[in-house]
């Protein structure tokens, strides 16, 4: 198993679905783990199950809107770890609408939590990993990240905009011996797709487009959040690398 012993990583929207899995799956490898999101009752239940796997932990609130709210979580963590080895971003939100019919300030919620919410997740906690001369960012794309879907525009320039931000803080933050990639989940269920999944022609396309002919388990991708922020993965930057049973492999 891969070991991230004698690390402390932060988990943005680590308190349920994908981010809760990998936070869990981190704390299994041996770091110390904190997780943060806007609901303290779910950061409370996380840190509980994190403490019960062995991490050392603490319990705050954040939110990736709220540019104060995420510096005083990074100073909190600095003040009790004195570090952060990791950042995993895993905060979104996903707006289903006709284009056509979609009002500015949906758009502009999307935008502001998934692609800026990262951005500035990101150089909070990067300035940090400057100061200390290393550090390993895990972003979170998505399949929209390189293909369309139908009627989230929103969603898609958000996550085809987090890909690029992956690619370039990794070219400049490269000389600060900071690496940065990022995940692209296929479908996985989640509070945030569970309705559309739950619609059977629905799953049904999803099922017919993937090759491995199911959705995914959230277990599975823990493996890749792990590896690209550990040790083992030391000369790999500027990926964004799909976890979707070969979804973006599959043409006609």
């Amino acid at each position: 198993m891969l070991s991230l012993e004698n690390k402390v990583a932060v988990v943005l929207g680590g308190a349920s679905g994908i981010g809760k899995a990998i936070a869990l799956g981190y704390a299994k490898a041996g770091a110390d783990v904190v997780v943060s999101s806007r609901r303290k009752d779910m950061v409370e239940e996380t840190a509980g199950e994190l403490r019960k796997l062995g991490s050392k932990t603490l319990v705050r609130t954040s939110d990736v809107t709220d540019r104060t709210s995420l510096e005083t979580f990074c100073q909190a963590v600095v003040d009790e770890f004195g570090r952060v080895d990791i950042l995993a971003v895993t905060s979104g939100i996903l707006i289903k609408c006709p284009t056509a019919e979609m009002a500015e300030a949906d758009w502009q919620r999307v935008i502001d939590t998934n692609l800026t919410g990262t951005f500035r997740a990101n150089q909070i906690f990067g300035r940090q990993m400057i100061r200390q001369k290393q550090g390993v960012i895990l972003n979170t794309g998505s399949m929209t990240s390189f293909v369309a879907f139908s009627e989230v525009a929103a969603y898609n320039a958000s996550k085809s905009g987090v890909r690029m931000l992956t690619e370039t803080l990794a070219v400049e933050w490269a000389p600060h011996n900071i690496r940065v990639n990022a995940i692209a989940p296929g479908v996985f269920r989640t509070s945030l797709n569970a309705r559309a999944l739950d619609i059977p022609e629905r799953l049904e396309a999803i099922i017919r487009r993937t090759p491995m002919g199911r959705i995914g388990s959230l277990d599975e991708l823990v493996g890749a959040a792990v590896f690209l922020v550990s040790d083992e993965a030391a000369f790999i930057t500027g990926v964004t690398l799909p976890v979707d049973g070969g979804f973006l492999a599959k043409g006609i």
